[in-house]
């Protein structure tokens, strides 16, 4: 793993957590704010890992994927009240209350389309 800055990620993520809290700030509800903002969640996170560690992109994806897994069945437990966050907004926000399925996929497709993205930029890079 080699650490460097990365210009073009660090300005992606920027980006994308704006967007992510445009969503958050002024969509309650809806297919954007439930199923968009978890697909780019992802590719937020992955970007962000991206502006510090030059490594293997599908590596990072995969790692990226499995904690949005983790994070997602963590909530088919109380782990909010265990931690004593249950009435925190932003925890709450953040980390998310309640388990539902259809948030795997969006992460999967997220996770899908960075790898996909990659792949392309890495074809045209060495060609």
């Amino acid at each position: 793993m080699k650490l460097k800055f990365h210009k073009t990620y660090a300005l992606i993520t920027l980006l994308l957590f704006l967007t992510e809290v445009c969503i958050a700030v002024y969509l309650k509800t809806g297919f954007i704010r439930h199923t968009i903002g978890d697909f780019l969640v992802v590719i937020l996170m992955y970007s962000f890992f991206k502006v510090f560690i030059e490594d293997n992109h599908f590596k990072i994806a995969i790692s990226v994927l499995a904690f949005a897994f983790v994070i997602e069945f963590l909530q088919l437990t109380n782990y909010l009240k265990l931690f004593n966050l249950q009435d925190n907004y932003f925890a709450k926000l953040i980390l998310g209350s309640s388990f539902h399925a259809s948030d795997l996929v969006a992460y999967t497709l997220g996770i899908i389309t960075v790898i996909a993205l990659e792949y392309k930029i890495y074809k045209l890079w060495i060609m």
